[in-house]
């Protein structure tokens, strides 16, 4: 019911008011994201040492970028004139996933908390991600907002046809995810395989510490040890588990390729790697040592964080000298690289690549057949950024209709079935090791298949209703 408010606001607004109706949704997106994001600005005191006031005025940047969205979607519902009847709640629907849509691309994009992420609990609505992903959610949520206040204004028998109609939708919408989540057809298919998640817990302040980083891999080695011996194949390591570069220490690389020739496992792990051809360049990136103690083309990370990877608007941010000073520019990497694990095909999104719908989809058309994700939450400290983290990283296996295997430094960990059943997870800052059995699988979603087609489509509906809107005027 979030958006009820601002609809009601909007109604009767004429496109002469369309700075007004932008106004109103500025104010709803900056109550909205302020709330939703209020630990960056503790992140920023924490680890980027700027004051209290400054990491507020930085984080208030991002907020307003956010907000800027959902005032445009209240001028797009105000531009439009031939909202009426049933029509009209549709093309507000489209218009909210338009906005969706833009913030997640537009100028490098941060698609976090869309609306669709809040039925990720409740599984029957959450099926429909499989089809339409997170956007098909989100618009389902609109439709209900659009009726709602639909009713409220329209207090005639035709909020009983609005009601019914879009009562009718939900239903039939639960009720096909319940049937889905009965038939469980792709936890019954596909070879089995016994993963591990290695949760260090290893605090951010002791990541950098010389003192410290033999004992850190020790302890990481150690525990993958146990796991190979309860029948893990894969062993899952978190983002940056390895304190010293990869391929710059002989000796932690020596480690690492034999321990997974003793135990005859894969070994799945973050590191930092610097790429020297050509100039200096910074990759975050993902690596794999075989059970033969060679390792493959590293995955480098495609999305990186904004603030955290790199600064934008750096020469602009000058108000923020510490941070500019702190963050060091890493280089996106290009390819969604796969690793073969006996046969099959694993796929890693680093940190928070996994809130990007289109990138996970790239993994699977390039043959993963498991998803996985490594992460360092350290950064959030127990806020609820480690919960949203966890929510939206669900909804990709619920779209992709694969298992995700997800290790996190300071958690959550955790495993998900394709039907975005949490199988197994951690707590929060505590040393933990999970071991799970999954199943490798081929079968593709509709949503796989046809990507953010239904959302692309939201906006082409937008547009006609724009232009139509437009000559009608005339």
């Amino acid at each position: 019911m979030a958006l009820v408010p601002l609809l009601l606001a909007l109604e009767g607004m004429r496109s002469s008011q369309a700075h007004r109706a932008f106004g109103l949704g500025l104010v709803t997106g900056v109550v909205a994201f302020a709330g939703t994001l209020y630990w960056i600005s503790g992140v920023m005191t924490t680890y980027g040492g700027l004051s209290w006031l400054t990491a507020m005025a930085v984080n208030a940047l991002l907020v307003a970028y956010l907000a800027v969205f959902v005032g445009l979607f209240a001028s797009i519902v105000v531009h439009s004139t031939l909202t009426a009847g049933a029509f009209g709640l549709v093309a507000t629907s489209a218009a909210w996933v338009v906005s969706e849509l833009g913030r997640g691309y537009l100028f490098g994009g941060f698609p976090w908390a869309f609306l669709g992420y809040s039925q990720v609990e409740f599984l029957p609505v959450a099926q429909l991600a499989s089809v339409f992903g997170v956007y098909g959610i989100s618009f389902l949520i609109l439709l209900v907002n659009a009726a709602l206040a639909r009713i409220v204004i329209r207090p005639d028998r035709a909020r009983l046809v609005t009601s019914g109609v879009v009562m009718s939708v939900v239903i039939m919408t639960a009720g096909w995810g319940h049937l889905r989540l009965t038939r469980n057809t792709l936890v019954q298919v596909g070879e089995p395989v016994r993963v591990a998640m290695i949760q260090g817990n290893v605090p951010q302040d002791d990541k950098r510490d010389p003192r410290l980083q033999a004992s850190i891999l020790g302890s990481y080695l150690s525990a993958s040890r146990n796991a190979a011996a309860d029948g893990a194949k894969l062993l899952v390591w978190p983002e940056s588990a390895i304190p010293r570069l990869f391929e710059g220490d002989l000796v932690s690389a020596a480690a690492i390729r034999d321990l997974a020739e003793d135990v005859d496992s894969h070994i799945l792990f973050g590191s930092e790697e610097i790429d020297r051809t050509g100039g200096l360049r910074y990759y975050n990136a993902a690596f794999h040592v075989g059970p033969g103690g060679a390792s493959s083309t590293p995955y480098r990370k495609i999305r990186l964080v904004p603030f955290g990877e790199y600064l934008p608007l750096r020469r602009w941010l000058f108000f923020a000298d510490k941070l500019v000073e702190n963050v060091v520019d890493f280089s996106p990497g290009t390819e969604a690289v796969t690793f073969l694990v006996d046969g099959h095909r694993v796929s890693t999104a680093i940190c928070y690549e996994v809130v990007y719908p289109a990138l996970i989809r790239s993994f699977v058309a390039g043959g993963s057949e498991l998803l996985t994700t490594i992460t360092n939450d350290a950064w959030f400290g127990r806020t609820s950024a480690p919960y949203q983290h966890f929510a939206q990283a669900s909804m990709r296996a619920i779209e992709q209709g694969r298992y995700l295997v997800r290790a996190a430094n300071t958690g959550i960990s955790g495993v998900v079935d394709p039907y975005g059943r949490v199988l197994v997870r951690t707590e929060l800052f505590e040393h933990a090791t999970v071991v799970a059995d999954v199943r490798w699988i081929r079968a593709r979603t509709v949503y796989g298949w046809t990507g953010d087609l239904f959302a692309y489509a939201c906006g082409v509906l937008v547009l006609g209703v724009l232009v139509a809107g437009v000559r009608t005027r005339r």
